[in-house]
């Protein structure tokens, strides 16, 4: 890491959030371990290279998932996603069931009897704003069922969500400021649910955690309200900001989009091929717990770290012809929802969710485009299309 390299790059600029792949193949081959220019970068070393970054996500023990590592209101690490092995592990085999494959597929109907519903009131209209009609609701309410929140509060809770995710700001330290009040309303929402719960277990993820055990242990409230508070600000963006890159991909590339309609088999592997090329979650944080190299480049103990997801996925150093999208692609070991100890415990609900969306959408409308006029607008480091204005 020179001088030169350090702030050259910047992954803020509009169009290159809306297409970020020249820019992370010139950080591969000229600035692989640098630090990016841009506020929301700041002060951290980013890697692009895909072998750098799965080094990251499977050595916790020097590339931390210490809260310190990202600011998101939390006062307390967020269980597992902030807590390293030995600990780590004895929570995720506790939650790890909740979100198997199999316990996923009971809620396939209910995710697609939903989903119709949202198709059909906007099927008849030849448009929609589909990030609104669609991408948000259909994850939002999904989630906040399984979970045990009130639905009837979702936009209370995506506007929180938002303030953490993506508050406005002019500076950082106005950032910081709305972030860690954001998370206070975040934490009070999820005490007050799971006080509730306390009192009288549900049919819902918290009751279910709040029965589970560590170490032969019940969890404490406070774990509850932790694990809580990850499944938050995951279960309220992701799959939306996913759901939103595959649309826009597909609407721009109707030979793609066409193949889907034709053999809907294929969206498994659609699926699979545009997490891998989009990475919607385009980035992950950690921070070094000890002295540290990179590509030969020293880095101090303490140094927060930025995983470029989107850059490792389309390095042509794992990937052969990584700017192809290939539905027929062999390989599907992409780390859109990372790798290592930490890798997404919601995977499989994200998979399921996406598959069932795409499926349903494709059967109904299976010929749209971008509305006249439209250049999308991409949020940095999840993602998101609020533009996302469809015509059919």
């Amino acid at each position: 890491m020179t001088d030169a390299d350090t702030k050259k790059y910047s992954l803020e600029p509009p169009e290159v959030a809306r297409n970020p792949h020249d820019t992370y193949r010139e950080l591969r081959d000229n600035a692989p371990v640098t630090e990016l220019g841009g506020r929301s970068q700041s002060g951290a070393i980013t890697l692009s290279r895909h072998e750098d970054v799965m080094r990251a996500f499977q050595t916790p023990e020097v590339f931390s998932s210490d809260p310190d590592a990202v600011e998101i209101g939390n006062t307390r690490p967020l269980v597992p996603l902030q807590i390293d092995p030995p600990h780590h592990r004895k929570h995720r085999k506790a939650l790890d069931p909740l979100f198997a494959p199999k316990q996923m597929a009971k809620h396939e109907p209910r995710v697609r009897e939903l989903i119709r519903e949202l198709i059909n009131k906007v099927a008849d209209q030849g448009h929609c704003n589909f990030h609104q009609s669609i991408a948000e609701p259909l994850p939002s309410t999904i989630f906040l069922e399984l979970l045990g929140l009130p639905v009837s509060r979702v936009d209370e809770f995506l506007a929180l969500k938002d303030g953490i995710i993506r508050p406005p700001a002019r500076s950082m330290e106005e950032r910081r400021e709305k972030v860690r009040a954001t998370g206070q309303k975040i934490y009070a929402a999820l005490e007050e649910v799971v006080d509730a719960r306390m009192a009288e277990r549900q049919d819902d993820f918290l009751s279910t955690i709040l029965d589970a055990e560590v170490d032969g242990q019940p969890l404490s409230r406070d774990d509850v309200v932790d694990i809580g508070y990850l499944f938050f600000l995951a279960g309220l963006d992701t799959v939306s900001a996913s759901l939103e890159c595959m649309v826009a991909f597909l609407a721009q590339n109707p030979d793609h989009r066409q193949r889907l309609v034709d053999e809907p088999e294929m969206i498994p592997h659609a699926v699979e091929e545009m997490l891998r090329y989009e990475s919607p979650v385009a980035s992950s944080a950690r921070i070094t717990a000890v002295d540290t190299e990179v590509n030969g480049c020293p880095i101090s103990a303490g140094t927060r770290i930025h995983l470029l997801i989107g850059s490792a996925n389309t390095d042509e150093r794992s990937w052969p012809d990584p700017d192809d999208v290939d539905f027929d692609r062999e390989s599907k070991k992409h780390i859109a929802f990372g790798a290592g100890v930490h890798r997404c415990l919601g995977s499989h609900l994200a998979r399921m969710e996406l598959r069932v969306a795409l499926e349903e959408w494709h059967a109904r409308v299976p010929h749209y485009r971008l509305a006249d006029g439209i250049e999308l607008e991409f949020s940095q480091g999840i993602r998101q299309i609020d533009n996302l204005e469809l015509v059919w």
